[in-house]
């Protein structure tokens, strides 16, 4: 439950990027995020080293240095490890989206705090001001 209001001068992360999408962007934008939510999961990242071992026993058959670079280079970093560091990647945001919800709630406690306290001081100053106004006048 978030009990902080919002203050003018502070502004969330997330809010800094918000940007209405229209058209065929919106659609692009759609898809890429669906193929990217799929495709970035340990679940691909597994079936994908699956499909990989399939096509292990050929590449050990054609005993040559040239099919197993283009194996590695083509099938287990491109094939496999993609989804594996897509999936590090979204641990990694999701600890940063949290921290930057974090940084802002206390932000955001802080402007509020400054905000009464110059109001307490410009209450203090009037305060001043009518009291010497007061000493002045006897």
């Amino acid at each position: 439950m978030n009990t902080l209001k919002q203050h003018p001068q502070v502004i969330h992360p997330k809010d800094l990027l918000h940007k209405e999408l229209e058209g065929i962007t919106k659609f692009n934008y759609w898809i890429a995020v669906k193929i990217t939510n799929c495709v970035g999961t340990m679940w691909c990242a597994y079936a994908f080293f699956i499909i990989d071992l399939f096509m292990l026993p050929p590449v050990i058959k054609a005993n040559s240095v040239i099919i197993w670079v283009t194996y590695i280079a083509q099938t287990v970093l491109q094939l496999v490890l993609l989804p594996i560091i897509m999936v590090g990647q979204n641990v990694i945001q999701t600890q940063n989206d949290a921290k930057a919800d974090t940084d802002h709630k206390t932000l955001t406690y802080l402007a509020t705090l400054q905000d009464e306290q110059m109001q307490e001081l410009k209450n203090q100053t009037a305060i001043l001001v009518k009291l010497e106004e007061l000493s002045l006048n006897k």
